[in-house]
């Protein structure tokens, strides 16, 4: 037998070793990246780590993004950051989970910053890091960062990449630049149940419901998925800021169909939609069907209680909530203020107020202490409320709705020096100019001064400031009505509305009732035409079309894009009673359930 060159031995030795080597290490990078895709607490990590560093793997990218990856999921942001400027080649991934940990941890100007150090290494951006910083302009509502970045995107052919693009569609709607989010979601060559989820939320979030609703019949037409729960609980709250509740139970049902009725996120829009269609007993019915209901559907049903004045459930859900342990946040302390200030809960809400930061560590803001003013100022609390809205420091949009708030309550109890100060401070701010000019103008007039009132107006037509007009709607079956004060002539069925208005009104004197008689018709005009003038508000040419067109025993809902006038809710008390009709109206600020001669606020504005 021929021997083999004791040089050929050694060199095959040395390949069979330098493969069991291989398959040594292969192996053991193996089990440590098994290691750290297992580990759930930092302890864990740290010793994963250590065993990386102890192997000699750390400098490989492959290991180390695994390693990168275990600290985001842990959100343990610093050492995921600190081990990324120790690798000498880090590669797309690694910059893209260090930016999406950035997102997830709440740091999204730390993810734009990355993605701006990212082009002076030699690494491209891929599909996930372009949807990774997008994602953080939209938490951020930076459009112009997002726009430069679209930009980029374009640049670099990712335009017609339906993760980038769906990501773009959200991004704009969450910048209030819906007309754009279209834009994109039109020129996308193909799309998904993500990409038609992100322009109906861009539709719903930005007070365009109908958009919103009409594209989902589209989605659901085309039959191309299951909606999700994402898409549903965004068409669920078109339907809420409509009032649309047939078209709410609609959705209702396909909730139910896809399997969707027990998702948090889902229930939580359902409780507020129902709350916000006038169907505050099915918000109730929806929360108590949630097995494990949490702090956003207490918060919701919260809410949803306040709206109608209900200030004792409020608390009742708010203690029960508390007796669960589930640990309140801000939105929730809003709610439970609101409800407060709806119910005339003073003491209970000054404690409340104080119980935030002392029992719960949540620091109140603007939108705590807004409703603390409301509370103080419907209950003629005008001075306290007046010194607490002066002390606060807050932002112009925050407090535009502060002194506005303000303004509502002085107005209503006749406080004109109140008035003054929280107009000033809102036409000085540029913010609610006309509504400033238009309560004080009332103000005025409740006061009789009607020479600053013919003062205010001509002022008004001067710098060009109007008032919104107001507007009414109800809906019967899956159609919407819409009416205009003053506009009983091309209303539907004006002929028939009027006919039936005055014929109410002859009834209502019969009990006594004077139209205009509580000064909220704002002009030096004789009384008779205050009466035209008050009958013919939204709501009542509304209210008349319903009795018209909607059969006894079922529920009466009118929406209202302003607040209702003492006189009409005087007036639909009466109704009420006179035509033995349930009636519900949602206006601006609260809604108002009116049933055999009285309403659901008790008189409590």
């Amino acid at each position: 037998m021929m021997k083999r060159p004791v040089n050929l031995l050694f060199a095959l030795t040395s390949q069979s070793l330098s493969r069991q080597n291989k398959r040594s290490s292969f192996h053991t990078k193996a089990y440590f990246i098994q290691q750290l895709q297992n580990c759930n607490d930092f302890i864990s990590a740290t010793l994963a780590h250590s065993n990386v560093l102890k192997s000699g793997f750390l400098n490989d990218t492959f290991a180390a993004n695994h390693l990168i990856n275990c600290y985001v999921r842990l959100q343990e942001i610093k050492d995921a950051h600190q081990l990324f400027n120790e690798m000498p080649e880090p590669n797309v991934v690694s910059w893209t989970s260090l930016m999406a940990g950035y997102v997830n941890s709440g740091k999204p100007k730390m993810a734009l910053w990355l993605f701006g150090k990212m082009p002076w290494s030699s690494v491209s951006p891929n599909d996930f890091t372009f949807a990774t910083v997008i994602n953080a302009c939209s938490i951020l509502a930076d459009l112009g960062v997002g726009r430069r970045i679209h930009t980029h995107v374009e640049i670099l052919g990712f335009q017609s990449n339906l993760v980038v693009c769906s990501s773009l569609v959200d991004m704009y709607g969450k910048c209030n630049d819906v007309d754009e989010a279209r834009r994109v979601f039109d020129l996308m060559s193909c799309r998904n149940v993500v990409s038609w989820t992100s322009l109906i939320t861009a539709y719903a979030q930005n007070a365009r419901g109908h958009d919103a609703l009409q594209i989902f019949r589209e989605f659901s037409g085309l039959s191309l998925d299951r909606p999700n729960h994402f898409m549903l609980a965004s068409v669920i709250s078109a339907c809420a800021s409509l009032g649309r509740l047939v078209s709410g139970k609609v959705t209702h049902g396909a909730v139910v169909r896809h399997g969707h009725d027990s998702n948090d996120v889902v229930a939580s829009a359902l409780v507020d939609m129902y709350a916000k269609c006038g169907s505050i007993s099915y918000s109730d019915k929806v929360f108590r069907r949630i097995s494990n209901p949490s702090v956003i559907s207490y918060t919701s049903m919260i809410v949803g209680a306040a709206k109608y004045g209900l200030g004792r459930l409020s608390l009742n859900l708010f203690k029960e909530m508390s007796d669960r342990r589930i640990k309140p946040n801000d939105v929730t302390f809003v709610g439970v203020l609101h409800a407060c200030s709806h119910s005339g809960l003073v003491g209970e809400g000054l404690g409340q107020l104080k119980s935030m930061y002392v029992k719960y560590g949540i620091m109140p803001d603007a939108r705590h202490y807004t409703c603390v003013v409301d509370m103080l100022g419907r209950t003629g609390h005008l001075d306290k409320a007046f010194r607490l809205a002066k002390s606060i420091q807050v932002e112009s949009d925050e407090g535009a709705l502060l002194w506005g708030t303000l303004l509502s309550a002085s107005r209503v109890h006749g406080r004109v020096d109140v008035a003054v100060e929280a107009s000033k401070q809102l036409i000085e701010s540029n913010q609610q100019v006309a509504r400033a000019y238009v309560t004080l103008s009332n103000a005025y007039a409740l006061a009789g001064e009607w020479e600053n009132v013919h003062s205010l107006r001509s002022e008004m037509k001067r710098t060009g400031v109007y008032k919104e007009p107001g507007c009414s709607w109800v809906e019967i079956k899956d159609s919407t009505y819409v009416f205009y004060a003053g506009d009983a002539v091309s209303c539907p069925q004006g002929s028939e509305v009027a006919s039936l208005l005055r014929e109410l009104e002859e009834r209502m004197k019969e009990r006594g009732y004077v139209g205009g008689s509580l000064g909220l018709v704002f002009f030096d005009v004789e009384e008779e035409a205050k009466e035209q003038t008050v009958g013919l508000h939204s709501e009542r040419l509304a209210l008349a079309f319903g009795l018209i067109n909607i059969p006894k025993g079922i529920t009466i809902r009118v929406m209202k894009n302003l607040r209702m006038c003492r006189d009409c809710h005087e007036a639909f008390k009466l109704i009420s009673d006179i035509v033995e009709r349930d009636f519900v109206v949602r206006d601006v600020n609260r809604f108002h359930h009116f049933k055999n001669g009285s309403c659901s606020c008790r008189d409590f504005w």
